[in-house]
């Protein structure tokens, strides 16, 4: 295989997207009249939370199809790079792609410009890649992601919401997104406060999701007997890092047992 090359009038610079524009086809153009409407994936829920050393991103495991549980391991909540990460809601294959063409893009930036770009670079170019999206999303396969992560340049976490439109808003204290959004919104807003620890951002989340499975069909709860729990990350100076799962099965059974013991 060789190496496009290009003229200094057509040359796509540090843009991923561009490049792709310039040397793959044009995919075709698929009608859906006649047929009946596919049922699409969707993954839900996810929010996020600052605390005195960064940020934490959480989402539940379900994804539905119509009125099925389509998958109960799936995951939303992905590293963007080493400093950033990205948690997804809405049509849960569009998404997924839009999320490993976000990493393509951000290791294509520094590989081209030898330097990592600013937060808010990388902020822009997922409201970009939403933007660019809206065809798909006026077609019910809608993409509205949480962008976050740690300035390195502030030295401080930093959260971000989107609109379908591409519209990138940054929050100060925490974001949701996905049907569930709104019982966890409503948790974690009651539940917050400046500066919280590392464990407290933790548990804060965690009581959210439980929540809004509560309350949301589409949002899956913890389920102790199979394993399956929440995906949850922090994303500090000390870059982005996973929860293990025999951590977050110790909080989630604490969790229980407060809610049990009320």
């Amino acid at each position: 295989m060789t190496l496009p090359i290009f003229s200094a009038s057509d040359d796509p610079g540090p843009s991923f997207i561009e490049l792709l524009k310039r040397v793959s086809p044009t995919p075709p153009i698929v009608s859906a009249s006649g047929h009946e409407p596919l049922q699409i994936t969707h993954g839900t829920t996810v929010l996020g939370v600052r605390f005195a050393d960064g940020v934490v991103m959480a989402g539940d495991r379900r994804a539905t199809a119509g009125n099925l549980i389509a998958h109960t391991t799936m995951e939303k909540v992905f590293p963007a790079d080493r400093y950033s990460g990205v948690a997804i809601a809405g049509a849960a294959g569009a998404a997924m792609e839009m999320v490993k063409l976000f990493q393509l893009q951000l290791e294509h930036y520094e590989k081209v410009e030898g330097q990592v770009l600013s937060l808010e670079g990388k902020a822009n170019q997922l409201s970009a890649m939403v933007r660019g999206h809206l065809p798909a999303a006026m077609q019910g396969m809608a993409v509205v992601p949480i962008f976050a992560g740690y300035d390195l340049r502030r030295g401080e976490g930093r959260l971000f919401e989107y609109d379908v439109t591409g519209g990138r808003y940054e929050e100060s204290e925490h974001v949701e997104s996905g049907s569930g959004s709104l019982h966890a919104g409503t948790v974690v807003k009651l539940g917050y406060r400046e500066g919280m620890s590392r464990d407290e951002a933790i548990d804060l989340l965690l009581h959210a999701l439980y929540r809004a499975a509560e309350e949301d069909s589409a949002t899956g709860g913890p389920d102790l007997m199979r394993g399956i729990f929440p995906t949850v990350a922090t994303i500090t100076a000390e870059g982005y890092q996973r929860i293990e799962d025999d951590e977050l099965r110790t909080r989630v059974e604490a969790i229980i047992s407060r809610e049990v013991a009320r």
